[in-house]
């Protein structure tokens, strides 16, 4: 794309006022007043030609492949023409997952320099710098020539995991599970650690009748929490999961509180999973041991995109029992308004409990709570308060029927969600129910 600079503009008004004076003196010879015109447009011709570089046109941007929310962070422009241009200017384009710090372009040095421009991660994502625009002037500087390229530049915007870390490496202490062994406690577990005398406070069951018998004195047998279970973090992105919770999105929140149980899980040697739907799934990670591989799954929990759509139960459960080929742990985080709406959900359950742990996470609706026990000032907030205990006594008939199909349930305080599974996925593993 070619398009005068403001020099030219400038240029062509100044030369206009020259040319009125002369129509106006001398009438017989006014066309004097256009040569100003012509050699204007001789030099933009000019200007236009001389300052065509892209066949020597080379750019390159690059960012950093990750950041937290919240998180600054530097793009760096490179361009380059050689010798035809002085002045080179970029601007890159952006989504709304970034916002610039300062601006989202500028000059790059003519030293051969980078243009460093700094923005802030705003919402968890794939954030994409797609576009470079370029231009450059020509040597009179009357034309300005611009190209558009394509970059496709990706960073990913991960949850903050700090406070995550801490309430991990707080809980795992608490359970004796640091450093990613299994817990180990007299008469629990299924898998046999060692063979031990015979202490006061034991159970009958744990003696070895036979082995005592050779040795001439009781010995127990010593359990220890089994390892290598499959835990699958399923993840609701619908519409209903993308409204706010005391000014975050509650499939923010679950993400939080899925990191969380994925990092307690992988330091006690489980298997870890992600699985992400809406409409339809999306994100299906396979399954992964070990602290490193944490990292892997923080990547595509940001590939966890919002959505407008409902949420197809049926055709996400269905998808997601068909990938396991082994009993499991399923984790879901969802939300629902009503029975009606819930009824699907409650059919494919029913299926999914048959063979796997079926374990649902849900956040307190705090506005419902907070409409049904607000003191009523008017008639209209006691319509508002009936019909929230209204809504409020569906969700529980939700909950109960999921119940009464083996699901377990745990409806905690947004922003106790994490801490709470936590607490139910080590509770579970004590009792040997993964």
């Amino acid at each position: 794309m070619i398009y005068p600079t403001g020099r030219a503009v400038w240029a062509a008004a100044a030369g206009a006022i020259p040319a009125f004076l002369i129509a106006l003196a001398l009438p017989h010879v006014w066309y004097l007043g256009l040569l100003w015109i012509c050699v204007l447009l001789a030099f933009l011709a000019v200007d236009a030609a001389a300052g065509r570089g892209r066949s020597s046109l080379s750019a390159s941007l690059s960012a950093p492949p990750q950041v937290g929310v919240g998180g600054r962070f530097t793009v760096h422009v490179a361009a380059s023409l050689g010798q035809r241009a002085h002045m080179v200017q970029a601007r890159v384009d952006h989504d709304q997952r970034v916002e610039p710090v300062t601006r989202t372009g500028g000059t790059l040095p003519a030293n051969g320099g980078t243009l460093d421009l700094e923005f802030t991660a705003l919402r968890r994502g794939t954030a994409s710098f797609d576009r470079l625009w370029l231009r450059w002037p020509g040597p009179f500087g009357l034309i300005w020539n611009q190209v558009v390229l394509p970059m496709e530049r990706n960073v990913a915007v991960l949850p903050d995991v700090s406070s995550a870390r801490d309430d991990a490496i707080t809980l795992l202490q608490r359970s004796a599970l640091a450093d990613g062994h299994a817990q180990r406690r007299a008469g629990q577990g299924r898998e046999f650690e060692a063979l031990k005398d015979y202490q006061p406070g034991m159970g009958r069951r744990m003696i070895d009748w036979k082995r005592s018998a050779r040795h001439g004195k009781l010995v127990a047998r010593e359990f220890r929490v089994e390892e290598n279970n499959n835990i699958v973090l399923a993840i609701d992105s619908g519409r209903l999961m993308c409204e706010p919770v005391d000014g975050v999105p509650k499939v923010d929140r679950a993400v939080t509180a899925a990191l969380l149980s994925a990092f307690i899980a992988l330091k006690g040697g489980d298997l870890v999973s992600l699985f992400s739907f809406d409409a339809r799934p999306h994100v299906s990670s396979g399954a992964v041991r070990g602290s490193p591989s944490f990292m892997m799954i923080q990547k595509r929990a940001a590939e966890i995109d919002y959505s407008s759509e409902e949420t197809n139960f049926t055709l996400a459960l269905t998808t997601l029992a068909a990938k396991l080929d082994r009993r499991s742990l399923v984790i879901v985080f969802t939300d629902f308004v009503d029975p009606i709406s819930a009824e699907l959900m409650l059919r494919t359950v029913g299926r999914l409990t048959e063979r796997h742990l079926v374990l649902f996470m849900l956040m307190k609706d705090v506005e419902l709570e907070s409409l049904a026990d607000m003191q009523p000032t008017k008639p209209e907030d006691v319509a508002r308060a009936v019909t929230a205990g209204g809504l409020l006594r569906e969700r529980q008939v939700v909950i109960g029927r999921l119940r009464l199909l083996g699901a377990h349930v745990i409806e905690a305080d947004h922003q106790r969600l994490g801490p709470a599974l936590v607490e139910r996925y080590i509770q579970l593993k004590e009792e040997n129910l993964l």
